[in-house]
């Protein structure tokens, strides 16, 4: 599309002093024929937006480039209607970060000048995505997290469809003694307010709940997710163990790209007797509905305490969890599994996990608190009893370190660092050792019960719960311990499937306070998430672009690499392996565009052209010149911030680097690099987040994506005849924006051992 072009250039933030302006406005003029270009400070100020508002209706323009500070700054002042605006780092990538009135530092804003100008000529005129969208909201679990999301949600207005797969509502609070209250003065404990919170879901008319049901599948896409709810029976079962098998094969062809051996099939495996069940019937029960996002409340189950048979657990009914106590609480007096007999002591072990690489034996802040809270059970319950806890580290966040100090307080509660190692019967109760880790000395006790701290594994380790119809499977994506895979810091809320969000325990373990404010939050995402969808719009974390991802699709060869390399499951797949975008589930990362070997995967506003046509744009001197180019593709989360924070602090690094941020470094194009290094330019960088088990990519796997496929570039050097050390690759986090100057400098110090590119000039 051809595009009539508006330049405006600030001369504020001392750039008019530090770059010859003329010279760059006559770049705009002489290279690009600009239908308008001027020069003035502040183009943010009122009057001055309103020159540009007043030129675009004189002179008929569809673009315009501000050539200023940081495009992360002013975003909302030069937000044009019908205009598309580009942005031109001249302040922190020129002037606060390069010597002024230099050459090469007038070189370096030219050639930004140049490449923001090529941008902007290459968007595309495409209208967003827009379809009608069901604004309902699926809630699955009813307990404390579900009935919490399910109301807010319908306050706000949405109808909520509520599915519990237990008979009645309420999940573990039904069951749960006191509970911390989440209020000042944070000392004390109440009863679970879940009874008035199940009669106001079930009195709200716009909260249809579904007890002793199932979701039995989900396919679509936000806005459009077609829901199949069952009554619970046996099918479940057969659900899981299909689930088990299609999760079993991924592993395996895992391990196998990844040239690991294939896993040992255990004993019982070896021995499996093949059981005759009836066929699933063809028709069933159900009910269908259509919501736009669904909030995923499902809750946890106890660890499996089977682990802990050295502690005497399964072998001495008085050695029992820390959830068999609080059931045990709620009878009133607390008394011994074993003879009933009133108890006077217990001992609370904690951590259990520092020493183990068990992987469901990890200890959490909650742990800590149950225990504090069930020892204040015996203290009320026997005034005369003892509560000794034993722990590694005790955690108690937040405001509830009061609660803390009122146990630490507490006469009758000790209160030590120190790991069991044995447990027996002690006649008249049980012997407990425990290796006092802070005196070095063991500690013999004999008390009434030993309760362990035992975790909360998340019901997303045990079936997908969704049972997604996608291409890349039913499950969510989960961390190691089964707790939803999200971006921890900046998306908390969110999983790897766009609409769908977690809350409560099912997201991390937590107390029921802390349910409550996390499934107000989830609802807020799901509303959210259901209204930018009704307007074309993306929900996060490019929140608002109204980009998608465009396929040429006569040209597609099949090769799936979009639909497994997608981090989000925004394909899927034809029979023959064509690809099916779902325009509502994609994070517009651009991930698939730089997958994609035929180039044939584009956004209206960020395209393999437009990139590759932004590295052509850069002017390369000649070999003789002895001015090197290099350019630096960086991730616009991370790096970019990062970059604009050493120019803010007056960092300086090689007048030489050219930076052009991506969506995600997942997105680059392998293209591009050949562009770059057949139109001379002598190295090339890429700069993105910290990826690994604590990612810090945006997109999960978008940086881990590029380093792989830069470890196969060596084939294309071959071809060109240049040094495989002309590409490095980097994992920046946000913060590191000092370690700059050094990326750049020790980059420009091994180019300097090489010949320039041989294909300068050409």
């Amino acid at each position: 599309m051809d595009h009539k072009i508006g330049v405006y250039i600030d001369t504020g933030y001392g750039i008019g002093e530090a770059l010859d302006i003329e010279a760059l406005m006559a770049v705009a003029n002489d290279e690009f024929n600009v239908a308008v270009c001027k020069a003035d400070s502040y183009w943010s100020e009122p009057d001055k937006l309103d020159v540009i508002k007043k030129d675009a209706s004189e002179h008929g323009l569809t673009a315009v480039v501000i050539a200023g500070p940081s495009p992360r700054l002013f975003q909302q002042e030069f937000t044009f209607q019908g205009l598309i605006t580009e942005r031109v780092n001249l302040r922190e990538h020129v002037v606060w970060c390069q010597p002024p009135n230099a050459e090469d530092t007038q070189m370096l804003a030219e050639d930004y000048l140049r490449m923001g100008i090529t941008k902007a000529s290459k968007y595309e005129d495409r209208a967003p995505f827009i379809e009608p969208v069901e604004k309902a909201i699926l809630v699955i679990g009813g307990g404390m997290t579900g009935l919490t999301a399910a109301l807010e949600a319908a306050k706000a207005g949405y109808q909520v469809y509520l599915v519990e797969k237990e008979p009645h509502l309420g999940g573990w609070a039904n069951r749960f003694h006191k509970v911390f209250t989440g209020k000042p003065p944070y000392d004390e404990l109440s009863d679970p307010p879940i009874q008035d919170k199940i009669k106001a879901v079930q009195a709200h008319d716009k909260i249809k709940v579904f007890t002793g049901h199932r979701v039995y599948k989900i396919s679509g896409a936000p806005g459009m997710f077609d829901v199949m709810i069952r009554p619970d029976g046996p099918w479940i079962e057969r659900l899981v163990q299909k689930q088990n098998e299609w999760l079993a094969a991924k592993k395996a062809k895992e391990a196998q790209d990844k040239g690991e051996p294939e896993p040992a099939k255990s004993s019982q495996e070896e021995v499996a007797v093949v059981v005759e069940e009836e066929p699933e019937p063809t028709e069933f029960p159900f009910e269908q509905v259509r919501v736009g996002a669904v909030v995923l409340a499902a809750g946890w189950r106890p660890q499996d305490a089977s682990v802990f048979e050295n502690l005497g657990y399964g072998k001495y009914p008085d050695v029992i969890t820390n959830v068999q106590m609080e059931e045990l609480a709620a009878k009133g007096k607390i008394r011994r599994p074993s003879d009933g007999k009133e108890v006077s002591s217990v001992a609370f072990i904690e951590c259990l996990d520092e020493k183990t690489e068990h992987p469901w034996l990890f200890s959490s802040a909650v742990g800590c608190l149950v225990a504090l809270k069930q020892a204040q059970y015996l203290r009320k319950s026997n005034p005369d009893g003892r509560a000794y806890l034993f722990y590694d580290n005790m955690r108690a966040p937040g405001q509830y370190e009061k609660f803390y100090q009122t146990m630490q307080d507490d006469p009758g509660v000790f209160l030590s660092k120190g790991t069991p190692e044995s447990v027996s019967n002690g006649g008249a109760g049980l012997d407990l050792i425990v290796k006092d880790t802070l005196l070095g000395e063991r500690v013999r006790l004999n008390v009434d019960l030993v309760v362990l701290s035992t975790g909360m594994v998340p019901m997303t380790q045990d079936s997908a719960i969704v049972n997604l119809q996608y291409r890349q499977g039913p499950f969510l994506p989960v961390n190691p311990y089964g707790f939803n895979d999200s971006h921890f810091i900046c998306f908390p809320y969110e999983t790897q499937r766009t609409g769908i969000y977690t809350a409560g325990c099912v997201r991390q373990p937590m107390d029921f306070a802390s349910c409550e404010m996390d499934a107000t939050g989830a609802a807020l995402k799901a509303i959210q998430c259901v209204e930018l969808v009704s307007q074309g719009k993306a929900v996060h974390p490019r929140a608002g672009d109204e980009s998608f991802p465009d396929i040429f699709i006569t040209r597609c060869t099949q090769c799936k690499r979009c639909t497994e390399e997608c981090p989000f499951g925004a394909y899927d797949e034809k029979p023959d392996g064509t690809p099916m975008p779902n325009p509502t589930r994609c994070r517009r990362c651009a991930i698939c565009m730089g997958s994609c070997p035929e180039r044939i995967i584009s956004f209206r506003d960020h395209s393999v052209d437009m990139i590759g046509s932004m590295v052509k744009a850069i002017n390369v001197p000649d070999e003789y010149s002895e001015k090197p180019r290099v350019v630096v593709f960086i991730c616009e989360n991370d790096a970019l911030p990062a970059v604009d924070m050493a120019g803010i602090n007056r960092l300086q690094y090689s007048p030489f680097v050219r930076f052009i941020p991506l969506r995600c470094l997942g997105n680059i194009n392998m293209v591009w690099i050949a562009d770059a290094l057949s139109k001379g330019i002598d190295g090339i960088m890429l700069i993105g987040c910290k990826y690994g088990d604590d990612y810090q990519c945006h997109f999960v796997k978008g940086s881990e994506l590029a380093a792989y496929r830069m470890g196969k570039i060596s084939e294309t050097l071959q071809r060109l005849a240049l040094e495989s050390e002309r590409i490095r690759v980097h994992q920046l986090a946000i913060d590191e924006y000092m370690t700059i100057p050094k990326l750049v400098d020790d980059f420009m110090e091994t180019l300097a051992q090489f010949d320039p590119n041989p294909y300068k000039g050409f």
